[in-house]
Parts: structure tokens; C-alpha cells; sequence
């Protein structure tokens, strides 16, 4: 299944910092792939700054609707385990 993020709508030209977070202790590598990079697994490399293993992203988004999944290690992909929606991604997931 793929995530959802649904953005009030505040104005059409307006960005709203949205934070990710995914606990990966044992990655090497992160990544944010969604609707609004065009699914690219490189475009939005998150940070463990603290190596806490918690993986953190701040991107400046449109209002709107935004489908995404978390890339681990550029080859594992996984939903959002706190989000509150889910939409079917063709892959059975």
C-alpha cells in the first residue's frame, strides 16, 4: 500500500514544512520516494544526524494529497507505520 499525506489547504502557492521519521536502526541508507519526486529513491535522502536509528526529513510541500513509502538501503521499500491513510500500490502492498 502506498501512504497518504493529506495537506490542508491553506493557498495555492503556499509551502507547508511536513516532517518525516522512520526508525531504521540497522540502514545505511534512507530514502523519501513519493508522487511529488516522481518516485525517485535518491531525490530526498533523509538524515540520523544523532545515529539514534531514526531517520528524519523536512520537505516544503503544495497543499494537496501525496502518496509515499520509505527506501531502505535503495532496496527495500515500506509504508509509514504512523500514517492514517493507505491507498492500494499495485504491488500488493
Amino acid at each position: 500500500m502506498k501512504l497518504l499525506v493529506l495537506l490542508c489547504i491553506i493557498g495555492e502557492s503556499q509551502l507547508i514544512p511536513v516532517k518525516f521519521y522512520f526508525k531504521a536502526p540497522d540502514a545505511k541508507r534512507v530514502s523519501l520516494a513519493g508522487t511529488f519526486n516522481g518516485w525517485s529513491t535518491t531525490a530526498n535522502p533523509m538524515k540520523d544526524d544523532d545515529n539514534d536509528g531514526v531517520w528524519e526529513l523536512m520537505l516544503y510541500l503544495k497543499p494537496g494529497r501525496y502518496e509515499y513509502k520509505f527506501v531502505v538501503n535503495d532496496s527495500k521499500w515500506y509504508e509509514d507505520p504512523k500514517s492514517e491513510g493507505y491507498v492500494p500500490d499495485g504491488f500488493g502492498g
